[in-house]
């Protein structure tokens, strides 16, 4: 089995699961309680937040656990709005954004804000001159992903921030779900206010997350009841999650440092093989993130070679994964402003640290040979 859906998921790592089990054994009892094996609890869950902040180069109050990318996001963008729509009602984004994050403006644009969505140019990067254009008086946030999940274009973020510092009153959120692990990002330098992550992306659990906050920086919280996460996400905290989120961190931390150029070389390996394809085209940059690698095969339809494929036990995808389902466009190409034929007939190769030359030998063999075929069956 060849698994290169990893933009969509990852397969948690062994070590993951045993932090999971251990901590779900042991420490059970609620965090809030004050009985011992509360206070037990409790400190194991100030310990994982520790070490995330070390890890990620903040500090632990800026640490806020949630249950994925998804609920980041809406929190960072829903809470900004609803805290802060006294000084403004209106927002910046870009047309490439995570449905996570382009769904959670258009429910405030229902209910009176306005938001301005900044173009890409053909390779999906935005222009921060572009973003700094859209800023206005009443402007309190910008919202700009780091990588995006489709064609895994690289944004200009220290750049931006640079700009949004120039505005006081502006909070700069980052959805770093596909960057983490894989591309530097420094928070602090970055001037950049609130940054999602995701357990998943990174060989963890599903249902687990955190959305790091500046200090000083206040949101309106979209669960209410306990006074859990500084009063901001209410919930008893799923410290087994949490554990294992601070494990994923750890040691995709680990990959990036010294296995960031074998990644860098698979995705060059697998390039230059793609690039021998007659009729494939590249859209993913060259200089995107190292794991992402999206593809058009004009005249062929995505979702007949993702089941050829599969019928070998090789899985890739089509679009985002929140999006997969949907029309057979994707709204990322065609926010690059690419031709329909493809715009239509996307494809996505995500890769992780686990993956080999081997398995990219094989995966091209396998699509050269699924193209052969159903070229083949359109004739008859």
């Amino acid at each position: 089995m060849i698994y290169l859906d990893n933009s969509a998921t990852t397969k948690p790592l062994p070590e993951v699961l045993e932090s999971f089990r251990k901590s779900a054994e042991t420490f059970y009892a609620n965090p809030s309680s004050v009985h011992q094996l509360g206070s037990d609890a409790e400190r194991l869950l100030t310990k994982s937040r520790t070490l995330i902040a070390d890890l990620i180069g903040i500090e632990a109050n800026e640490v806020l656990f949630t249950s994925g990318g998804t609920e980041s996001n809406n929190l960072a963008i829903k809470g900004i709005a609803f805290k802060h729509q006294y000084r403004g009602k209106h927002m910046v984004t870009t047309t490439i954004e995570h449905p996570s994050v382009l769904e959670a403006f258009r429910s405030l644009e229902s209910i009176g804000f306005e938001v301005t969505y900044v173009n890409v140019d053909e390779t999906g990067r935005v222009d921060p001159d572009e973003i700094d254009n859209a800023i206005r008086k009443d402007t309190i946030l910008v919202s700009v992903m780091s990588v995006n999940n489709e064609i895994g274009t690289v944004q200009p973020i220290e750049a931006i921030g640079r700009i949004t510092k120039k505005y006081p009153k502006l909070f700069f959120h980052v959805d770093h779900v596909q960057g983490l692990g894989k591309i530097p990002l420094h928070i602090k330098s970055s001037n950049i206010d609130l940054c999602s992550v995701s357990g998943h992306k990174i060989h963890g659990l599903k249902g687990t997350g955190a959305l790091f906050v500046r200090k000083n920086v206040s949101l309106f919280p979209l669960l209410h009841g306990g006074n859990q996460e500084q009063k901001m996400r209410a919930g008893t905290e799923n410290l087994p999650g949490i554990v294992a989120l601070a494990k994923a961190i750890r040691l995709i931390k680990l990959k990036e440092k010294n296995q960031l150029q074998e990644l860098i070389a698979l995705q060059s390996d697998l390039r230059h093989q793609l690039l021998q394809i007659d009729g494939l085209v590249i859209n993913s940059p060259e200089n995107s993130a190292p794991h992402i690698i999206n593809i058009s095969l004009p005249g062929f339809k995505p979702e007949v070679l993702i089941h050829k494929l599969a019928d070998s036990e090789i899985y890739i995808s089509t679009k985002s994964a929140c999006s997969s389902k949907q029309s057979d466009i994707s709204a990322v190409l065609e926010a690059c402003q690419l031709t329909t034929d493809r715009t239509t007939s996307s494809l996505r190769i995500s890769l992780s640290y686990q993956n080999t030359k081997t398995e990219i030998d094989q995966f091209v063999q396998a699509l050269k040979s699924a193209i052969v075929h159903l070229t083949r069956s359109m004739r008859r």
